[in-house]
């Protein structure tokens, strides 16, 4: 300390204090206006950026105010050196939370707007503030005067134990950054593994899977068993698609009139029913010569995997009230069985030889 402090100097540094609060607290009152104003428009990116600098700002203006009032204590070089880089650090930490917030978002904001649904994949936005925060970590220790290259090399040398350390973790990290970038499964998708797993993809995260299925139950698959298992993805390329229903009728039916009956209704379920695709033409198609009926098949298309249960349901009930109708008969499965007597006479059969019981033996008498 260069000299002893006087009560001008206390009067000093707690006006600069007072002046950064103040400052602090209309700067966040004008952060708030600016974010009333950002949510009106459509970019979304500004509201984030408000939101980060309505963090940031206050506390610049705090640390500026306790910087100034260090520089009018009579503090010696050493301390107020030591005071400014430490002021300097939490700042760079404050403005790299705030930063590593605006990037996740805006990766956030693309990835959903890539997959065109609302819950993007979480992988790219954890990598995205993982990076950002170790960065912003570095330079703040940078600030404070610590060498950060042996610290680097250290982390690069741990890197190769840590790395034998987490293989699985490891594997699924990479391999959910493999399914992404090849495009094959999106969040939004409905997928249906080997396996037998199936349903929503709701996102992709650093380490699995998540899946909603029709029941609304969560499954989570590891990121490295969906990169090697077989999949089908029913909402790529397109998420329209056919579904078949087998449907059949006796044998005295008139099959044109069968296929026009049947296409009438295939019309009236693919403009009536929602999740149906009005534009859709219907296709009958007959293939099979069954033990009591012909046997064919109605192609039908659905807007998407989960509407199909609907549109069948509606289709069947439809079918067969105007199959009652027309007077069109779908028969239960018969078999008839005939049976043909062979005509033998009891006479014409070889007689049973008679076979004598054998005596009773008695035991030989002793003397």
């Amino acid at each position: 300390m260069n000299r002893e402090l006087l009560l001008h100097d206390w009067l000093v540094a707690g006006i600069a204090v007072a002046a950064g609060a103040l400052a602090g607290l209309v700067l966040r009152a004008l952060m708030r206006w600016l974010g009333r104003h950002a949510e009106r428009t459509r970019w979304s990116g500004d509201d984030l950026i408000v939101d980060a600098l309505r963090t940031l700002v206050p506390w610049a203006a705090v640390i500026a105010g306790a910087a100034v009032a260090a520089s009018t204590l009579p503090l010696t070089a050493r301390v107020l050196g030591f005071v400014n880089q430490s002021l300097s650090a939490v700042l760079i930490v404050i403005a790299t939370f705030g930063t590593a917030r605006v990037v996740a978002g805006l990766v956030q904001s693309v990835a959903g707007s890539r997959t065109g649904v609302a819950g993007s994949a979480s992988i790219f936005v954890n990598i995205t503030r993982v990076v950002v925060l170790v960065m912003g970590v570095l330079v703040a220790l940078e600030t404070m005067g610590v060498s950060i290259a042996p610290l680097v090399t250290a982390l690069g040398v741990g890197g190769l134990a840590v790395a034998l350390a987490l293989q699985d973790t490891l594997a699924n990290l990479f391999a959910g950054v493999h399914i992404l970038a090849s495009k094959t499964v999106q969040p939004g998708d409905y997928i249906r593994l080997s396996s037998g797993e199936e349903g929503y993809v709701v996102d992709i995260n650093w380490r699995n899977t998540v899946v909603r299925n029709l029941s609304n139950n969560l499954v989570i698959i590891p990121n490295n068993r969906l990169a090697r298992t077989n999949m089908t993805n029913f909402t790529q390329p397109e998420q329209q698609l056919s579904i078949l229903v087998q449907v059949g009728v006796g044998y005295e039916s008139d099959l044109e009139h069968v296929e026009r009956v049947t296409l009438d209704v295939v019309d009236s379920v693919m403009a009536d029913i929602n999740g149906a695709v009005p534009d859709h033409e219907g296709a009958v198609r007959f293939h099979t010569f069954a033990d009591s009926r012909i046997n064919f098949t109605v192609i039908l298309g659905v807007g998407e995997f989960s509407d199909q249960y609907r549109i069948k349901h509606e289709f069947i009930k439809r079918l067969h009230e105007r199959f009652r109708t027309e007077g069109i008969s779908i028969p239960a499965p018969t078999r008839t069985v005939s049976l043909h007597h062979d005509g033998l006479q009891a006479s014409a059969l070889p007689p049973v030889p008679h076979q004598r019981e054998a005596p009773p033996r008695t035991p030989a008498a002793t003397g």
